[in-house]
């Protein structure tokens, strides 16, 4: 969350987008600021934004497990894997546990 001026101050979401080559490269593809909702909707206009810059093709997204995502990612590009982040799969395995575990 960072603070934005936009006719007022305002706290907003700051997306990123970071991709890996085969080769182990690191480069960010694109950076979106939100404007508060994490939908399928803007999440589907950043990936076809990056298509549309020449990611051609993933082999895998990982992302934090919003429901509507493995449709969009599917939309874009086809054969890619959709898998959620390990630390978003552990948070929501500690709400099964009892807290005595």
């Amino acid at each position: 969350m960072v603070k934005i001026r936009d006719g007022q101050v305002a706290n907003r979401p700051i997306y990123a987008a970071i991709g890996v080559t085969l080769d182990g490269d690191k480069d960010i593809l694109g950076l979106w600021a939100g404007t508060g909702g994490e939908g399928a909707k803007f999440l589907d206009v950043c990936l076809t934004d990056i298509k549309n810059r020449g990611v051609t093709d993933t082999f895998f997204l990982i992302c934090d497990g919003l429901k509507g995502l493995p449709d969009v990612v599917g939309n874009v590009w086809p054969l890619t894997t959709v898998q959620t982040c390990i630390i978003h799969l552990i948070r929501n395995t500690f709400k099964l546990a009892s807290k005595k575990d």
